[in-house]
Formats: structure tokens, C-alpha cells, sequence
């Protein structure tokens, strides 16, 4: 367990609070998990954000009347903190019985409150359920390994020894799957999600990196950290010319979390899955 979870709200009973309490948010340093990594703020091989799509959100109008939205937050990847995700909810939950103005006044507190918390400035977008709807969902671009023929006996930990490539052919492609898997380091509660890559360089072997995404499955971390560790280990081996790793994992709590990396400064979509 990240040392500074045993502290947040996560995997405890929380009192409910429907009225703005911005200190409700718990930040967590990104430094310990770095460190796993063998990184450090100064040394990150990838740029990234990370995408928090809220489908709770509701605040009151000043005549009382409620309103209800969708909130997409950027927290940036090289941001000092992660922010614990059950506290986020909470902070949340607590704009329910809170009157704003306008929706400019409630998106400058969001950009105060969660920019305090990452030690970042946060990206805050609030999309009325009309504009969600029209756009859908999408599919990830590339190809699905899923329906390849492996057989797996490894769960508990990343297996990056599994991962094999020809480096005689270089290649630029996209592959994506859906078995992602791994547990809440805080309630060992599963995060299922989809993840994509897309790299120019040595040719991945698809059946070896079906195997590494399902050798997550009993895996203990963040979404951030899983998505960091396949980054790393994909780089290791391949030394691509570019590379971009992100995960689209299936809400909990009203909650989706979306890591993105990438050696580009690329402007990615935030679309919707079929599971989100």
C-alpha cells in the first residue's frame, strides 16, 4: 500500500457532506511510486495527463433549483501529487447542496481546489449531458489481441520478462486491449479498464504482450503507476522512436480515471469506451 492511502478516506467509513468542504481532498505524493519505478519528477521519460471523467456532478442554482452535469478534470502527469479518488468523490458529493452563480463560477473553484491539491494546474471542463450524448462512444484505433490463443498461468505481478519483439523489423502500429486488470492497492477492488499502444519500433510480438497485460490481473497499484509500469517496460524493450501507453478503466463511484504517456506532446481524444 502507498504510505500516504493509509491515511486517505479509502476502504473507511465516510460521513456525507453535501455542502462545499474543499478539504475534503486527499493528495498523494507520486514520488513513493516513482521511486518503484526508478524515477524521479526530474528524470520522467513521458509526457501525460491524466483524464477524470466525473458523472455525479450536481451543484443549485442561486434560485435553489439543481443542476446536473458531466465534469472532465487533466490533472498533469508530472503533477507532484495523485489525488485519492474516494476523496475526490467526496469533495464532489459535497457541491450537491452548494449554490454557484454561474458554471464559470463553479468551474474556477474546481480549478483552484483540484490545481491546490495536484500542485499542478488542473484542466476542468463541465459538459452538459447533451454534448456527452451526441458524441457516444468510440472504439480504440488498432488492433485487438484479445482473441489470440495464450495460455496464462501467472497473475499476481507484472511479468515484463514475458514481453518478446523482432528487432531485425521496425514497425509503427497501434494494439489495444480489453483484459486489463489490477486491484486497488487501499481495498484490494478490481480495476478493470482497456488499454491501447502505439509505437515506431521494434516489432512487438502481440501474444507476448497479451500475456504481460493479463499478468496484471492480481496486481496492487493505482491506474496511474499500472499504466506507467507497461510505459516503461514496453520502452526497455523495444526502444521505440515513440511510444504512447493509455488506459481507459470502467468507472467506480461515479468515477472514471484515464492515464495517458507518452515521449510526444500529443493532444489526445478523451472518448468514451463502451464499458465507460
Amino acid at each position: 500500500m502507498h504510505p500516504a492511502a493509509e491515511h486517505s478516506p479509502l476502504g473507511k467509513s465516510s460521513e456525507y457532506i453535501a455542502t462545499y468542504t474543499p478539504s475534503l481532498l486527499f493528495p498523494i505524493p507520486r514520488t513513493a511510486k516513482w521511486a518503484e519505478l526508478g524515477l524521479t519528477a526530474q528524470t520522467l521519460p513521458y509526457k501525460g495527463v491524466d483524464f477524470w471523467n466525473c458523472f455525479e456532478l450536481s451543484w443549485l442554482l442561486p434560485s435553489g433549483k439543481p443542476v446536473v452535469a458531466i465534469g472532465e478534470f487533466s490533472i498533469p502527469a508530472d503533477s507532484p501529487n495523485i489525488i485519492e479518488s474516494k476523496s475526490f468523490k467526496l469533495y464532489l458529493n459535497s457541491l450537491n447542496q452548494t449554490p454557484f452563480a454561474d458554471t464559470a463560477s463553479l468551474e474556477a473553484t474546481l480549478v483552484k481546489d483540484l490545481s491546490a491539491a495536484a500542485g499542478k494546474p488542473v484542466g476542468v471542463r463541465i459538459r452538459s449531458l447533451r454534448d456527452v450524448e451526441a458524441e457516444g462512444v468510440v472504439a480504440l484505433p488498432g488492433v485487438c489481441i484479445d482473441d489470440l490463443d495464450i495460455s496464462v498461468s501467472n497473475y499476481e505481478h507484472p511479468r515484463p520478462e514475458l514481453l518478446r519483439c523482432d528487432d531485425s523489423r521496425i514497425v509503427e502500429e497501434r494494439v489495444h486491449s480489453h483484459l486489463l486488470k489490477s486491484n486497488c492497492p487501499v481495498t484490494s477492488q478490481p480495476d478493470w479498464g482497456s488499454v491501447a499502444v502505439e509505437y515506431r519500433g521494434a516489432a512487438l510480438d502481440h501474444a507476448s504482450l497479451l500475456e504481460y497485460i493479463v499478468s496484471f490481473r492480481q496486481h496492487s497499484d493505482f491506474h496511474e503507476q499500472c499504466v506507467e509500469r507497461i510505459f516503461l517496460d514496453l520502452q526497455r524493450l523495444l526502444k521505440p522512436e515513440k511510444l504512447t501507453v493509455y488506459a481507459r478503466y470502467v468507472r467506480r463511484g461515479g468515477l472514471d480515471i484515464n492515464p495517458y504517456r507518452s515521449t510526444e506532446a500529443v493532444q489526445l481524444p478523451n472518448h468514451r469506451l463502451v464499458r465507460q
